[in-house]
């Protein structure tokens, strides 16, 4: 562990040149989220593979998924800045080698590389965050980390979009190499800490089961009703030997000495409630920035860049509303600022939805932007509320867990309104390509986002009374914080 003064939060303080390279190793992940879309088509024309391109995305999903629990927990025993070193230098690595793929395999397989290593850097950057700031200060350095995925989700498409428009796809991947050299270069020069080291025992065994058990299950989430059908001898093999690795898995936690996923993990009510809160957020999120693209694609023929543009509004509202959240949550508490933000994300999805089967551009960035709002009131407290719950030795598993819930829900989005459009779809023949069989699709799937929003609501009600502990929280944080650099 190492220490921190707290000199103010900004690019000017002594911690100043530690947020800068937390935002550009936040950045590959955010820009390698949005800029790859856009370059599929020039990709497919050069190295081919039509059928197997949507694997570029779910092949990255997956690894980054299932290597968070892993990082956070070797986080906790090594120390942060050996994690997101090894994930910065595996994102680069990957990226040269995405970069000169010769086939559609090589380069998924390089993405799984990819996958591997953001699931290292953004785990890490958020829990560097929870070390070396108070938890007054956390609220307005998320608001630095959230303005990195607005701006990436405006100059993402437009960047792979450029890149493909001149035929040099590969350049969306070797443009991470100075980004990469950049960040890891801050970071070792400004970011120090000490570890107060002591033997451990690596859970390898509960490692490697939980990898594949959750591989598994979300490989069977996100290909379930695409690659297969979901009553098919394959989906259910799948699923059920990812349950069966999962119960084994559970087996050998309850008697690992250090666990990889320890059970207090779920045990306590705040961390619970939290990650399911975060869980809803992945859902919501991945509902909206999937479908509003299709949606006015298909039903008004927008311009990419358009359609782009109004679901950009999503990731603009977030940094603003996660900025300004400390100013809510040391007056009125933790639960009850979540209660907030949910409640304005039900209102944008509500309000989409009722609207969605008359489709309006500037609409639809509204309905964005205010669910963009109520996330960015969600997702700050809840986990600053569970990195101020715990002490430095968990914090990275406790962020970890967070992120990796999160991106469950994701995933979980892909099965649940992939299969909702695809009932629809399926009922019409040619209807993908029909504008209003499209509208009626996206608007089911609108739907299912409103239930996962009213479903988040009650996680958040669900989450304990710790409104009254704020201050006690942050007194706990702040004793537990790195306070250093040197």
């Amino acid at each position: 562990m190492t220490t921190a003064t707290a000199d103010g939060v900004g690019f000017r303080s002594r911690r100043g040149p530690i947020l800068i390279a937390l935002m550009v190793s936040s950045g590959l992940v955010a820009i390698d989220s949005t800029i790859v879309a856009t370059a599929v088509p020039s990709i497919v024309q050069d190295v081919g593979g039509f059928t197997s391109f949507p694997w570029l995305f779910s092949a990255y999903l997956l690894a980054q998924a299932v290597s968070v629990p892993v990082y956070a927990k070797l986080s906790d025993v090594v120390g942060r800045k050996p994690i997101i070193l090894s994930g910065i230098a595996l994102f680069l690595l990957s990226s040269i080698l995405c970069g000169v793929a010769w086939s559609m395999p090589a380069l998924i397989a390089f993405r799984v590389l990819q996958g591997l290593g953001a699931g290292a850097v953004l785990p890490m950057a958020m829990t560097i965050v929870g070390d070396i700031y108070t938890a007054t200060e956390r609220a307005k350095v998320q608001g630095y980390l959230a303005s990195v995925w607005a701006l990436s989700s405006v100059t993402g498409p437009t960047l792979g979009g450029l890149f493909a428009s001149v035929g040099i796809w590969r350049g969306i991947f070797l443009l991470n190499i100075p980004l990469c050299l950049l960040a890891g270069w801050m970071l070792i020069r400004a970011f120090h800490e000490r570890i107060e080291r002591a033997k451990h025992r690596v859970d390898y065994l509960g490692a490697v089961l939980l990898t594949l058990s959750l591989s598994l299950l979300i490989l069977g989430a996100l290909e379930g009703g695409l690659a297969w059908a979901w009553n098919s001898l394959t989906s259910i093999s799948v699923f059920g030997v990812g349950t069966l690795l999962f119960a084994v898995f559970v087996l050998v936690e309850r008697r690992a000495a250090e666990p990889v996923l320890p059970p207090w993990v779920v045990s306590r009510r705040l961390l619970a409630t939290t990650s399911m809160i975060s869980f809803g957020i992945g859902a919501i999120m991945f509902g909206l920035t999937s479908y509003v693209p299709t949606f006015l694609l298909g039903s008004l023929s927008t311009s990419p860049v358009l359609a782009g543009l109004a679901v950009a509004a999503l990731t603009i509202g977030w940094p603003i509303s996660a900025s300004q959240a400390g100013r809510f949550y040391f007056r009125i508490g933790y639960r009850r600022t979540a209660l907030i933000g949910v409640m304005v994300a039900v209102i944008g999805t509500s309000v989409l939805t009722l609207t969605a089967s008359s489709p309006n551009v500037p609409v639809v960035a509204v309905c964005c932007f205010v669910v963009g709002l109520g996330l960015g009131l969600v997702a700050t407290p809840i986990l600053i509320a569970a990195q101020s719950s715990v002490e430095w030795n968990e914090r990275g598993v406790v962020t970890g867990t967070n992120l990796f819930a999160r991106s469950i829900g994701s995933s979980i989005g892909v099965a649940v309104f992939g299969a909702v459009a695809n009932s629809i779809y399926a009922g019409v023949p040619g209807g993908d390509s029909d504008p209003q069989t499209i509208v009626s699709a996206t608007t089911a799937v609108f739907v299912a986002v409103l239930v996962s929003a009213i479903l988040t609501v009650v996680a958040v009600i669900a989450m304990p009374a710790v409104d009254d502990e704020s201050n006690t929280l942050e007194a706990s944080a702040e004793a537990n914080a790195f306070s250093s650099h040197g």
